[in-house]
């Protein structure tokens, strides 16, 4: 018997409206309060907006995870139209919205839900719901879905550059001890995702060497002339990113490059200037 599958995720994936839209994905956000002003991200706040209020603000702004009411009562509309829903969440290790997933789902009837937590965020966690949607459209099952997402994870990739630290450290998202002495030494730390949690990978003194340094790591894989998905994500630097996105299309003809953002709730941990590649084996 066919059972018709929904794809939800929550607005750290950063997928723009109309790429949704196109693929039938459903969205739950996450929230950024300045003060006591409340913004879901990518409904109430733009991401150029919230850059603006972030270089004017003089405390970092909370960021807070959806809900179990919010995530039920998007559980229980898509009970009307669907048997079953993949609900594809930023990592657990940095949030609690994969676990108030778990919770509303467990609330919810007439729908089958299936919590998945993609271990990372912004546009990694959106190539798992990218792929979850284009399978769903395929009529494949719930368990050949889960299945494609445990594969990717073997080959997914996301490395990031910060200019900054101290929205990291501030935001209490990289652990005290780790703080690199950045700024006083104008190092750019480049960071990724271990066991769930945003850890230091190497220092690196500049930008430019930062860079060449996630294309280094790149090549790893793009070099066995494999597909790859890759997308190059930033914040505030569309310049810099596109610049990026060529140089890698320029070298392999192999991987498909998109551009990507870090919106309010990650962009608040990671601070404008953040930019990063996240790809997988296609």
């Amino acid at each position: 018997m066919y059972v018709k599958i929904a794809v939800l995720t929550d607005s750290t994936a950063y997928i723009p409206a109309s790429i949704r839209d196109q693929w039938n994905v459903h969205m739950v956000p996450l929230n950024v309060s300045f003060g006591n002003e409340s913004y879901r991200e990518e409904i109430d706040l733009t991401t150029d907006e919230f850059y603006e209020m972030i270089r004017d603000a003089k405390d970092l702004p909370k960021t807070s995870q959806p809900s179990i009411g919010a995530l039920t009562s998007i559980y229980e509309e898509l009970a009307k139209d669907y048997d079953a829903v993949i609900s594809i969440h930023l990592s657990s290790g940095i949030s609690g919205t994969y676990q108030s997933a778990v919770a509303a789902g467990n609330m919810v009837e007439d729908l089958e839900v299936y919590p998945y937590d993609s271990e990372i965020s912004a546009m990694a966690q959106g190539h798992y719901v990218l792929e979850a949607a284009a399978m769903a459209e395929q009529r494949a099952s719930v368990e050949e879905i889960l299945a494609r997402l445990d594969e990717m994870k073997q080959s997914i990739r996301a490395y990031f550059m910060v200019d900054d630290l101290s929205n990291l450290h501030r935001g209490g998202r990289l652990n005290g001890a780790q703080v690199l002495v950045g700024s006083m030494l104008q190092v750019k730390p480049l960071l990724h995702f271990v066991d769930k949690k945003i850890v230091p990978f190497e220092k690196i003194r500049t930008k430019k060497r930062a860079l060449n340094r996630i294309q280094d790591l790149f090549a790893k894989d793009a070099d066995t002339g494999v597909p790859i998905k890759a997308t190059v994500i930033h914040a505030q630097r569309q310049q810099d990113a596109e610049k990026f996105k060529q140089e890698l299309e320029a070298k392999y003809d192999n991987a498909e490059v998109s551009i990507s953002y870090f919106g309010p709730v990650i962009g608040t941990h990671l601070g404008e200037g953040a930019i990063g590649l996240a790809w997988y084996k296609k």
